[in-house]
């Protein structure tokens, strides 16, 4: 499942602080880190919001579809492009269980996003802070807000129990 049929409800009020919203979105991130895991892919999950709304969701899915870009950012980013109708993510943001990879952060760049979060960080790839910053770079055409940390000990805990019962 690239994308969440039945969309999850927002928290109780739009107008949430919006620490409170990142923490429901990371969870439902995690919901889809969990299916990623279960179908024996690398458990990274991501969800995408517009006005503190899901528009998309999606999981790694690159064992499955044999795709090397099958990253839940750009499955979740695609579909959210799908369903707005419109490539330009302006406002949007994208809650991820891991940092996002260089290949994922351009793709955010591209997409305009608004705003990146995200959970564990990546110190051998990630490229929202810790090896890169793609995010926040004067060079490229567009820079995004971006936070860190939101759930890290449970967002590294299912990648954890995942790659120690692959051992």
């Amino acid at each position: 499942m690239s994308t969440n049929e039945s969309r999850p409800p927002t928290p109780s009020g739009v107008d949430a602080p919006s620490g409170d919203r990142d923490r429901w979105a990371m969870g439902l991130a995690l919901e889809q880190a969990r299916l990623a895991g279960g179908a024996g892919e690398v458990p990274i999950g991501a969800v995408v919001l517009v006005d503190g709304e899901v528009v998309a969701a999606a999981h790694n899915q690159r064992e499955a579809s044999g795709d090397p870009t099958g990253h839940a950012e750009i499955l979740a980013l695609r579909a959210a492009g799908e369903a707005l109708g419109t490539w330009r993510l302006t406002g949007a943001t994208l809650v991820v269980t891991l940092e996002p990879c260089p290949m994922c952060a351009g793709a955010a760049v591209a997409a305009r996003l608004g705003r990146i979060v995200y959970g564990a960080a990546d110190p051998k790839a990630g490229a929202v802070g810790s090896l890169y910053n793609l995010a926040a770079d004067p060079r490229l055409n567009h820079e995004i807000d971006w936070q860190h940390g939101v759930r890290a000990d449970e967002c590294a805990r299912v990648l954890t129990e995942f790659f120690s019962d692959r051992r």
